[in-house]
């Protein structure tokens, strides 16, 4: 595995918003399409294309939410064709490194659908835990780094 994040450009915006999870995975993650629209309009989100090697295979955004102006991670998504291979827990990985570098240890938010148990317990698996908020009908999750 050759992860790496390449920040979303005119060559590579096409590929990523044709990528998708499972219909049953749908309500777990706005489509990529709507976040890069997004960041074009929100100050401070970052998307970026996952890749293995050359091959795009995920999506992730993350930045500051402009109403509770906490860091977060607010979006990963791996394409369907591509999952089970190890690249959600790489990414995370990935991008908890390139925060502490560019902020520090600071908190770290992101939020799960309830029913998403997939999710619940990779994030967990980083320390994540559950703050007992709700926002955007989802369930907030931090972890100190």
């Amino acid at each position: 595995m050759n992860l790496k994040f390449k920040a979303v450009d005119k060559q590579n915006w096409e590929e990523c918003v044709k990528l998708s999870v499972s219909d049953k995975q749908k309500n777990y993650v706005a489509a990529n399409w709507y976040s890069i629209l997004q960041s074009k309009f929100i100050d401070e989100l970052f998307p970026l294309c996952i890749y293995d090697g050359e091959k795009m295979v995920g999506f992730l955004m993350y930045g500051f939410d402009p109403d509770t102006k906490r860091l977060e991670m607010n979006r990963l998504m791996i394409d369907q064709k591509s999952q089970g291979k190890g690249y959600g827990k790489k990414a995370i990985a990935m991008l908890l490194d390139i925060i502490i570098e560019k902020y520090g240890k600071v908190e770290f938010y992101t939020s799960i659908e309830p029913e998403n148990v997939i999710a619940q317990k990779l994030y967990e698996s980083f320390g994540f835990i559950k703050t007992g908020e709700i926002m955007w009908d989802e369930e907030v999750m931090m972890i100190q780094l």
